[in-house]
């Protein structure tokens, strides 16, 4: 694996960019959204409260900035190219969050965060294809492990979309801010199959 951090990636539409302390407060607040934050693993759930302050959480983003450009750190901010208004956030974070008994770096977890103004515009898609792009390119990883809530076809769709690969076992997890467990699907994408899922698409 390459450790090349948060480069900068442009899009038609979007640009991605290493994250700033400026934009965190707009990225909580769109976390804050139920419709966002329902299918989105962040902490335990029993640390939702702490999660809902803003004054707790601002202390926790000004020490997680102090690393955003470090070069094993791969989340961006979404900004339009056309107006530089923030709409998400997008990551490629070790895997350990998707299965804890997964220590290689070299496999991926993904996550993502887009402001319901912004939905069902096709920038989820085109967001999460740079990045995927860019960690399989560039930084050479070998695979991409990830899910999506069995109720939330938005979130799978775009899997599907970049060349994810269904599994045919499902699981259940614990969301953050949902009280009940909730079934997934399990996703995983290797290096070779993006690179032939491109090449035939």
């Amino acid at each position: 694996m390459e450790y090349l951090g948060s480069k900068t990636i442009e899009t038609d539409r979007l640009i991605l960019k290493a994250q700033l302390m400026e934009e965190q407060k707009k990225l909580w607040e769109i976390l804050m959204i139920p419709e966002v934050n329902r299918y989105f693993l962040t902490v335990p759930s029993k640390f939702r409260d702490k999660l809902k302050d803003w004054n707790i959480q601002e202390k926790y983003y000004e020490e997680e900035m102090k690393h955003a450009k470090d070069n094993n750190v791969f989340k961006w901010i979404i900004f339009l190219k056309e107006t530089g208004e923030c709409i998400g956030r997008i990551s490629c974070h070790e895997a350990t969050s998707e299965n804890s008994e997964i220590t290689d770096s070299n496999i991926r977890g993904v996550g993502w965060i887009i402001d319901p103004k912004y939905q069902s515009r096709g920038y989820g898609t085109e967001a999460s294809k740079a990045m995927i792009d860019f960690m399989f390119l560039e930084c050479k990883i070998a695979k991409i492990i990830t899910g999506a809530a069995i109720c939330n076809p938005a979130s799978w769709k775009i899997m599907e979309k970049s060349g994810f690969e269904r599994k045919k076992e499902t699981k259940t997890i614990q969301y953050t801010f949902l009280d009940e467990p909730t079934e997934i699907y399990c996703y995983e994408l290797t290096r070779d199959k993006y690179l032939l899922f491109n090449k035939n698409s």
